[in-house]
């Protein structure tokens, strides 16, 4: 059930309590699971046989947490659609979700489970959680009922949410976050009528928690960092990855270590929808990750975090992510561009013609530099310096900065930006940096095979991506994601 688990050594679990105790650290765990689907109507089915598929998914659920229990965790985090999958209408999710009250009523679904009517998921959710004595986050569906005098109610009377939950070590309901920021397709649920900014405190540390397409939003990811002053964000999420440089475990990652906190992400499983990816992601980079497109299998992860990294002497220094890139000017002879597409984003690229050089490529406001050195160059490999300065998205759209030294699929220039899993060329070194106006700059780098290269490269405080002693994989890619929240667009369905 669990073949590809990254597990602590089983002295961990005699140190736990200590651990705990001391707070300076403590053990997480995520699970990718490999979920079990409806099957697929536009109809309600029964209440019970709706109930009866989330049984199959907790039954796994529940050998994973009870799994990073024994190992000693302290948390664990399940997936976005973990219990019941998606395929859904409005209508056909109704049967698999339950009232979700506010964590206010200080309620333990295990100890008394009709409170609040029939729960019988919270219910099971709750027991896990208190008979392992450990936190548990899964992501359920919510249901509140609403009335003509409310002029958002829609027709069928109630309002349905996707919603996270979180019980404590006694089974107690934590923390409820309805998602803000939902992806195209997700119709079956509502937006909130405003953004939650959902914490918790614990005994290692203070959590907040937001679901999957938020992580790229202002509200609420970047207010729980930045005035929330969270330690740690837990993070469902069902990503399908997009190479070659918005995959699951690269752009977390990323995020993880430009906000400065702990990013635990659980990802759902599901090849054919390219789902997969999730890691425990720390300030300094990956703990641990998980990155499996080939087989259908689920895998538990965990490692020993830091309880407040920003505490931790290893910490990264604040960056301003500009300084450099605006104190050199253009690199005369070697700023011949052309422009390609990542998906529907119209990049501006120059390609690396020589083993070493110094490039520079511009869009908009944005200017990427870029200083190298190929150990190896394959004659049948190309790469290119890449800027993006705009708009993404189709439906909403959200304003990107993008730096990136990207690998093209072929030697034919029209491929740039098409995905690309492997590489053969190693870097010696390379410096990437770049005109951001802001100071939301997310870094990180991508070997041959979807890998990281947690400790290989580090971010100077005047903002360049620089490698450490040379790149030990070939280099698919190394990328600073931009994001300025401030030239969003409004949302359309808000």
């Amino acid at each position: 059930m669990l073949p590809c688990q990254a597990l602590l050594p089983a002295v961990v679990f005699a140190l736990a309590a200590l651990q705990a105790l001391a707070s300076d650290t403590f053990i997480a765990a995520v699970y990718e699971h490999a979920v079990i689907l409806p099957d697929p109507t536009g109809q309600p089915v029964s209440p019970s046989h709706a109930l009866a598929l989330m049984n199959k998914n907790m039954d796994v659920l529940e050998g994973a947490i009870k799994e990073a229990a024994q190992q000693g965790a302290h948390i664990i985090v399940t997936p976005e659609d973990g219990i019941y999958g998606w395929r859904f209408t409005r209508e056909s999710i109704y049967p698999y979700l339950e009232d979700i009250p506010d964590p206010a009523v200080n309620w333990i679904p295990c100890i008394d489970p009709s409170r609040f009517g029939p729960a019988p998921v919270q219910e099971r959710l709750s027991c896990m959680a208190r008979n392992n004595s450990i936190y548990v986050v899964a992501n359920i569906g919510d249901k509140k009922p609403c009335d003509s005098s409310d002029p958002a109610c829609p027709e069928d009377g109630r309002y349905q949410y996707n919603t996270d939950v979180v019980f404590d070590t006694q089974g107690k309901l934590v923390a409820r976050y309805h998602k803000y920021n939902l992806f195209r397709g997700e119709t079956q649920f509502n937006y909130p009528k405003e953004p939650e900014a959902v914490t918790f405190e614990t005994p290692f540390g203070k959590f907040g928690i937001f679901t999957c397409f938020d992580i790229l939003f202002y509200e609420p990811a970047v207010v729980l960092v930045s005035k929330m002053q969270v330690d740690t964000v837990l993070f469902p999420t069902a990503w399908m990855n997009l190479l070659p440089f918005l995959t699951a475990i690269e752009f977390h990652s990323a995020w993880a270590m430009g906000m400065g906190v702990n990013l635990l992400s659980a990802n759902t499983h599901n090849t054919s929808m390219a789902m997969t990816g999730s890691g425990l992601f720390t300030p300094e980079g990956p703990a641990t990750y998980h990155y499996d497109s080939a087989t259908e299998e689920g895998c538990l992860l965990l490692a020993e975090l830091s309880a407040q990294p920003h505490l931790s002497p290893t910490y990264p220094p604040a960056i301003s992510w500009s300084l450099y890139a605006r104190s050199i000017k253009k690199f005369p002879g070697e700023n011949d561009t052309f422009s390609g597409a990542v998906r529907k984003d119209i990049f501006t690229f120059s390609e690396l013609r020589h083993k070493d050089g110094n490039y520079t490529v511009c869009q908009g406001d944005l200017c990427c530099h870029l200083v190298y050195q190929m150990s190896n160059k394959s004659k049948d490999e190309v790469y290119v310096l890449g800027a993006f300065d705009g708009l993404h998205g189709s439906l909403i759209k959200y304003h990107w900065q993008i730096c990136t030294l990207l690998k093209c699929p072929s030697t034919n220039l029209r491929t740039c930006g098409q995905p690309v899993e492997t590489a053969q060329t190693k870097f010696e070194m390379f410096s990437l940096s770049g005109t951001f106006g802001t100071s939301y700059v997310f870094p990180e780098v991508l070997y041959s095979g979807v890998q990281l290269a947690p400790g290989e490269f580090e971010v100077l405080p005047d903002g360049r991506l620089k490698s450490k002693h040379g790149a030990s994989k070939p280099l698919v890619t190394a990328t600073l994601f931009g994001r300025l929240y401030e030239k969003d667009q409004p949302h359309p369905l808000r």
